[in-house]
């Protein structure tokens, strides 16, 4: 882009819910007064929880129900950090639409903190985007009106120094500044001591409410949908943006929808049967057979493939490509597309997932995606139910064929309906579709009661269903014992002597259960009680319960229950590691994986399979190096480093299978904590609050991997070294060649509620689509992927230079 250019997009042409996040409140609370008191509540003795109210006003009136933040009572340094979605999309806002925020205290009889008013777009009607600092009114509610009685803009008058800089900041972090590295870090900290400087020349008397916008690629320009009326202002020879008029705005081409009109006409479809593309067609046609579910077709590429669309039926990776450059509107033409899609060379099952994308809103071309899927079978199609319970929302129905599909494959397997029910029953909670997903769940429990004993000794449908409920209850009460050993105040030793005084007191039926329940996270096994004994507290602010239960076999499983916490980013990467494992084993490379099972409950609780390991923070504090770690358990004096040599490839293994995972993924926030190794030397991740790129720590490496791991397999030198550098081109480029299926998988998480989709879904599945490098042949994909690695360990010794410096940070 030029310097003279000027990109943007329009508000009206943007689909997507107004999205924000409200971070964190500045400046000290004022301290409420106890009654029949003049004294003031000491700070040590009070528990303040707050929480945000926030509502759209449209014109000066209610747009919508008011959103509400969870309440926190970590102070004095409130932080809520939490991603909000409205209902209301920015094509629909006008150019008077403001956010109100109102702070509310629950833990006293005032209640009212303070309240802030934004208008959404600014004086030259562009968007407001990134952090935003509003003052809060004290004592008083947000008020919508327009003009607003409580705007959150500080007045000009009494803007200084720290509002000029926080200005800067925010343009910094939308990139309209450019990037010093070695300048940028002096001057963040000079700003550090001039905000303690002003801070404590100035005192606290304000309070301050900090909210996040959300960004776009181009700055955001208000317009109505339709023609724009306004009268034109006159030009400037500056950089303002100026409105003009211009009456046919959105209105079609008459010559070129006349010309495609004739184009795509009946009567050319005698003509087109016979043509056959020539030489350099066919290149053109194959380059857009290649391009990624993502990419969007141009004009011209999608004039070439109605062209040619019947020489194409016996290309079946062509077909989605072809439904595609359909003009869905025109009756005659959307005929003739369902015609030749019925005769087409069928389509593989993960081609027929695209087809569940929104991009398609035709009913019988979804249904045609449900009829191949009908091909998958049990296990492949577990792969994917995540993503298709999700692909429920792009229906046009809330009985579509996609619904009743996913319930008849359930009835014929106990573990499909059971993660079937849960998937369904999570979305229960999302206002937007919890009429659709709740219908869905009707359909299931109403045909699964009606089904009768089978003959090898089957359970009849009454007595499955209820298996199922019975999870349920399950989850409600480790809910309640987590709420109770939450307010045990003392150490952790002390919260489990309570969790287990109350596996063996109050809720002792829960350590042998009447019946055997399917345990959540494999429905195949039949739990039938705690063992007290065994079950403990993880030592962490949520204080999750690490449960053991037998099993009707007579073994018994061990489980991690969390409350607090949304899971459901968790469950989504251990699922696309699951598949990746799959597809590696499909092609004979077995990584020795750990896709340990996860499960969201509920927005914010779950299951996570407890797999017996210790990190490498733990494993480097007492015993300084992996290999004198797992010496301990596989010793060999004639084996590589005096550990056996089938230890330490499976080391190897599984090294290489998550650093080619985590980096395809674009996992963030690595380090030794959640770092985990197995003693039979599997190496694993866990703990995944960010991916796709995200990572809230600077300059994060392209590759996670640290020092340690190079060491224990004998330095960058070895054998063993580059036996892993092997691995991970080999898993590269196995992964490369399913990179459809993966992106399918999260195109369909696109209206998900998961935090690092759900903020920006186009850029996160751009950013997935980016690490696969599909412009790249395999040979040419091996050479970049070992640049990328010999770039990430060189970054971790110190002889290399200052960027490399901050990468080797990362892990400290």
């Amino acid at each position: 882009m030029t310097g003279n250019e000027f990109r943007f997009f329009l508000s009206c042409d943007i689909n997507l819910p107004v999205t924000f996040r409200v971070e964190r409140l500045e400046g000290n609370l004022p301290l409420p007064k106890f009654p029949n008191s003049e004294n003031v509540a000491p700070t040590e003795n009070r528990t303040t929880e707050l929480f945000v109210e926030c509502a759209l006003y449209i014109d000066g009136a209610p747009f919508g129900l008011p959103t509400r933040t969870r309440l926190e009572s970590a102070g004095p340094s409130y932080c809520w950090n939490e991603l909000i979605t409205l209902t209301t999309k920015y094509r629909d806002l006008t150019a008077q639409s403001q956010l109100t925020f109102t702070v509310w205290d629950l833990s006293h009889g005032e209640g009212l903190i303070g309240g802030a008013t934004i208008l959404l777009f600014n004086n030259k009607k562009q968007l407001k985007t990134g952090k935003q600092k509003l003052r809060l009114w004290a004592g008083k509610e947000a008020d919508g009106t327009f003009p607003t009685s409580t705007p959150g803009k500080v007045p000009r008058h009494e803007r200084g120094e720290l509002e000029r800089l926080e200005k800067l900041v925010n343009k910094y972090e939308r990139g309209q500044i450019q990037r010093v590295d070695w300048l940028d870090r002096l001057t963040f900290k000079t700003m550090e001591k001039i905000k303690e400087r002003e801070s404590l020349k100035n005192g606290s008397s304000h309070l301050y409410l900090v909210v996040d916008f959300c960004s776009f690629e181009h700055r955001v320009v208000f317009q109505e949908s339709g023609a724009n009326f306004l009268l034109p202002s006159p030009i400037a020879s500056t950089n303002d943006i100026v409105i003009v008029w211009d009456p046919e705005v959105g209105k079609i081409n008459p010559s070129e929808h006349k010309q495609l009109k004739l184009a795509r006409s009946l009567t050319r479809g005698v003509i087109d049967r016979d043509l056959k593309p020539s030489s350099n067609e066919r290149k053109s046609i194959q380059r857009i057979l290649k391009y990624p579910p993502t990419r969007t077709l141009s004009g011209d590429e999608r004039q070439l493939l109605w062209k040619f669309r019947f020489s194409l039926m016996s290309e079946k990776r062509a077909l989605t490509k072809f439904l595609r450059c359909v003009e869905w509107s025109d009756v005659q033409e959307a005929k003739q597309a369902l015609e030749l899609m019925g005769k087409w060379e069928m389509i593989d099952v993960c081609d027929a997932l695209e087809l569940l994308s929104p991009v398609f809103e035709s009913e019988e071309v979804r249904a045609y995606a449900v009829s191949v899927l009908e091909r998958a079978d049990d296990e492949e199609l577990q792969c994917y139910l995540l993503q298709l319970v999700q692909a429920l929302r792009f229906e046009r129905s809330d009985k579509s064929c996609l619904s009743h599909f996913l319930v008849q494959r359930a009835l014929c397997n106990i573990e499909l309906a059971s993660f079937l029910r849960w998937y369904v029953a999570v979305e229960l909670y999302d206002p937007a579709y919890a009429k659709r997903f709740y219908c869905t769940y009707e359909i299931l429990e109403e045909n699964m009661m009606k089904m009768v004993a089978g003959v090898n000794g089957e359970e009849d449908g009454f007595k499955q269903w209820q298996s199922l409920v019975r999870q349920t209850e399950l989850t409600a009460q480790l809910c309640s014992i987590t709420r109770d050993v939450r307010n045990v105040r003392g150490n952790t030793q002390k919260k489990i002597e309570k969790l287990r005084q109350l596996l063996s007191g109050l809720l002792s039926e829960l350590t042998y259960f009447d019946e055997p329940i399917r345990s959540p996270l494999a429905p195949g096994v039949l739990i039938t009680g705690i063992v007290s004994s065994e079950s403990s507290i993880f030592k962490s602010a949520l204080h999750p319960l690490r449960l053991t239960f037998r099993t009707a076999n007579g073994g018994n499983c061990k489980i991690i229950f969390k409350k607090g916490d949304d899971i459901r980013q968790d469950q989504l990467v251990v699922q696309m590691v699951s598949l990746m494992d799959r597809l590696l084993k499909l092609e004979n490379l077995d990584l020795h994986l750990t896709p340990y099972k996860v499960l969201a409950t509920g927005q914010d609780e779950g299951m996570l399979e407890f797999i017996p390991s210790r990190s490498l923070a733990q494993i480097l504090s007492e015993h300084r190096s992996i290999i004198s770690y797992l010496q301990k358990f596989h010793p060999d004096d004639h084996g590589p480093f005096g550990i056996t040599a089938t230890c330490l490839e499976t080391f190897i293994k599984s090294c290489a299978g998550y650093s080619v995972i985590t980096y395809i993924l674009g996992i963030g926030d690595r380090h030794l904590d959640n770092l985990l190794l197995r003693n039979d030397g599997r190496l694993f991740h866990v703990d995944f609050g960010f991916i796709l790129g995200r990572d809230p720590k600077p300059f994060p490496p392209p590759m996670k991997l640290c020092k340690e791991m190079v060491e224990a397999m004998g330095g960058a030198e070895s054998q063993y070294y580059t036996r892993f550098k092997s691995y991970c081109c080999e898993a590269y480029n196995i992964l490369r060649k399913s990179s459809n299926l993966i992106l399918n998988l999260f195109y369909l998480m696109a209206g998900s509620n998961i935090p690092d989709i759900a903020s920006d879904p186009e850029k996160g599945i751009l950013k997935l689509q980016e690490k696969f490098r599909l412009d790249l042949d395999d040979e040419a994909s091996i050479h970049f992927f070992q640049d990328l690695i010999n770039e990430s360990v060189s970054a971790l010794f110190p002889q290399m230079v200052e960027t490399i410096h901050r990468w080797a940070q990362y892990w400290r």
